[in-house]
């Protein structure tokens, strides 16, 4: 006889996001155009998403990377002409990075690619499971954001 998973709830809710996350990273990564990675599709949707100005720093701590790593993704997209980087006038030593009018349209081009993967994500599952979902997770994001 196969005993019931005894697992704690919170190690299998866990286990669950991070497969999900795997999974749609994988599928997400072949969708998106121009050779343009995970990784430099989520900087320019966070700089589209909260506008402004942001230094490579408090990057790095938004995305829970490293400064180097941090760093790489924005000199790769800062090659492809996709952000501008400029010295923070406010302190002569660092930096502030935003997105480029290329920028945002390579981003509305990512997001027009991986629309489909979306759409038949959306339509194998009622619309309503991810609005009740939300504000859970939301919440969730915030109290491990706040209690890094």
């Amino acid at each position: 006889m196969i005993e019931k998973d005894q697992t704690p709830i919170m190690f299998q809710f866990f286990t669950e996001i991070g497969i999900i996350e795997q999974l749609i990273r994988a599928k997400l990564e072949r969708a998106l155009p121009d050779g343009i990675k995970i990784s430099q599709f989520t900087v320019l949707h966070h700089l589209i998403r909260l506008q402004g100005k942001w230094s490579p720093a408090r990057l790095a701590n938004a995305f829970q990377v490293t400064k180097a790593a941090m760093t790489n993704t924005l000199q790769r997209l800062e090659s492809r002409g996709l952000i501008k980087i400029e010295a923070d006038p406010s302190d002569g030593r660092g930096k502030l990075v935003s997105l480029s009018l290329a920028g945002r349209k390579m981003h509305e081009k990512c997001v027009k690619n991986v629309g489909p993967l979306l759409s038949n994500i959306e339509q194998e599952f009622d619309g309503q499971k991810f609005l009740i979902a939300l504000p859970f997770l939301e919440e969730l994001r915030s109290y491990l954001d706040d209690n890094r």
